[in-house]
């Protein structure tokens, strides 16, 4: 039996290092294809990966994200079955997330449901993760309902905050969780692997030795 294509659709607002990465990992995959870049910034630097990437890409202006006269039918065009938020910093719009049911994916830099919410992205969460003197932080992978940072949360990965963490080195942490775990969840979500709701979530921890070598103790159970 054939297995099933997935055509995802890419939407991002900025440099697009998680784009990127989605890209490499998923290049030559056998079911899952990113088919086009959504971009609701014309200056962002993804647009210059998408370039080098050969990844068709749709501007699309406020106005025209919340249009479904525009959004839907360049949906159809690339017979798109699943949409990733890849550093997207709109809200989606109720249609698109009745048109996707449970077929919106979000990653968020914090351990929802703290962190989140509009407002809550980039530098701006880690800083508050540093004033607040969390003792961990880390990444959510959700999915997307009518709420920022809201739905159902698919995976956790999370890390111990050291005494005295700063935001930078917080968000350099955050930055190697997301390029490390977002295309294998990903793809195990996708495939059917990772089912769309847990009865208890998914969840591991990472440590990094003084040299930044990534160790994953959990790993066997993801």
């Amino acid at each position: 039996m054939k297995e099933a294509i997935c055509n995802v659709a890419l939407f991002a607002s900025g440099n697009g290092t998680n784009v990127q990465r989605i890209c490499d990992y998923f290049r030559g995959h056998s079911s899952i294809h990113p088919a086009v870049l959504v971009c609701n910034n014309p200056k962002a630097y993804v647009l210059e990966r998408a370039k080098h990437l050969s990844l068709p890409v749709v501007i699309a202006s406020p106005a025209q994200l919340k249009d479904p006269e525009f959004m839907l039918p360049v949906l159809r065009q690339y017979n798109i079955t699943h949409i990733v938020l890849a550093g997207f910093l709109c809200l989606i719009p109720s249609y698109l997330v009745d048109a996707y049911p449970n077929r919106i994916v979000n990653i968020h830099p914090a351990l929802l449901p703290k962190f989140g919410g509009k407002g809550m992205y980039g530098m701006h969460v880690h800083e508050a993760v540093a004033k607040a003197r969390e003792s961990h932080s880390g990444i959510t992978i959700h999915l997307v309902d009518h709420h920022y940072d809201h739905g159902t949360n698919l995976f956790q990965a999370r890390f111990p905050i050291v005494p005295g963490e700063d935001a930078h080195s917080i968000a350099e942490k955050i930055h190697r969780l997301e390029q490390t775990y977002f295309p294998l969840v990903l793809e195990k979500w996708m495939t059917g692997e990772l089912p769309e709701s847990f009865p208890e979530l998914e969840q591991v921890e990472t440590h990094w030795n003084s040299e930044w070598t990534e160790t994953n103790p959990n790993t066997q159970t993801f």
